[in-house]
């Protein structure tokens, strides 16, 4: 897998950088041996808020290179999320991943619209709980986490939109758990056969689509549309020198491998576009349960493949990759 670089996203990486105020939100990039608990402390945050302003798990661990948003510091209310731009080094290794990624500008999207916990849906917003919201729609932390594939005791991930249980919603929730994703295949298993699904189709999706069935699929819309953006321009028609294909250029090994264990008895119709996202999308919410939560964790084991992540830490074209998917996130709409 190969990534090509644009000045576009040296320029977007650029606009996620922001002066320093005691007492505003501003962002911090992350230096070497730096933790959350450091940066909290040092900022005067405890590290709960500091990683619910971000998006993070409280155990989360920090890439040099990343940036934080640090929350006002006076004042009850808590700040927007802002995606962190991840990175570390490392050398990269053919073979090692399942998607390859084309750069490109994002257009605008969207920005996601939060409903109210008593609708059938509900898109969380920086510091709720999973219990706040049951309370709210007057039902369990059980069933909000079994209808949605979470761990009851697990941090949410801003963004993310929870089907409601009892909801008659028609998209079904992923329910997949973050093991599956310890099982992700790389290399050769990834490769799988040749000439397997999925197939290209002349087909191109819009951000809102791909938003969409990420919604519906408890991804961060934002996250899901940088992958599609990063990946394929969000042209289904691809085939990239890997033999990934696409709108998120999965590898046949993988598509068998989500088809599987991610579905859910929903199978993935091979020569679609609107499957492919989907594909992607159940691959990004088992790499996001794996990771507790983190986005950039998530991205990186969506390139690299997320054992490899684990064995061998972020090669360097993976570095570039989640800084490119980070920023475009952004552009995206962040969250």
């Amino acid at each position: 897998m190969h990534v090509r670089f644009s000045i576009l996203f040296a320029a977007a990486a650029l606009m996620l950088a922001a002066p320093s105020a005691a007492y505003a939100a501003f962002a911090h990039t992350v230096t070497a041996g730096e933790s959350l608990s450091s940066v909290a402390a040092a900022d005067g945050l405890s590290v709960q808020q500091l990683a619910a302003a971000n998006g993070l798990s409280a155990d989360a661990q920090l890439i040099t290179g990343s940036t934080l948003m640090i929350p006002p510091q006076t004042g009850g209310g808590s700040t927007s999320v802002a995606s962190s731009s991840r990175s570390t080094t490392s050398e990269s290794s053919a073979g090692d991943g399942d998607n390859d990624s084309d750069d490109g500008a994002a257009g605008a999207a969207a920005p996601v619209t939060t409903s109210s916990p008593s609708s059938g849906s509900y898109v969380v917003q920086p510091g709720d709980t999973l219990s706040a919201i049951a309370a709210h729609a007057g039902t369990s932390v059980a069933a909000i986490a079994a209808a949605n594939g979470l761990d009851p005791n697990g941090l949410l991930l801003s963004g993310t939109t929870l089907l409601l249980s009892g909801s008659s919603g028609s998209a079904a929730p992923v329910t997949s758990s973050g093991d599956a994703a310890t099982s992700q295949p790389v290399g050769t298993a990834a490769v799988g056969s040749g000439g397997g699904p999925p197939y290209p189709t002349p087909e191109t999706v819009s951000a809102s689509q791909v938003g969409s069935i990420a919604s519906a699929n408890g991804v961060a819309p934002s996250l899901a549309e940088a992958i599609g953006w990063q990946e394929s321009g969000f042209n289904n028609d691809l085939v990239s020198s890997a033999g990934a294909r696409g709108v998120m250029q999965i590898m046949p090994g993988t598509w068998d491998w989500i088809q599987r264990t991610l579905t859910a008895g929903t199978p993935l119709a091979p020569a679609s576009a609107a499957d492919n996202v989907r594909g992607g999308v159940l691959l990004l919410h088992s790499l996001l349960s794996a990771t507790g939560g983190d986005p950039a964790m998530a991205a990186a084991g969506y390139y690299q493949g997320l054992p490899s992540v684990q064995r061998n830490g972020l090669f360097s074209d993976t570095q570039q990759y989640v800084n490119d998917v980070m920023a475009l996130r952004q552009r995206f709409g962040g969250g």
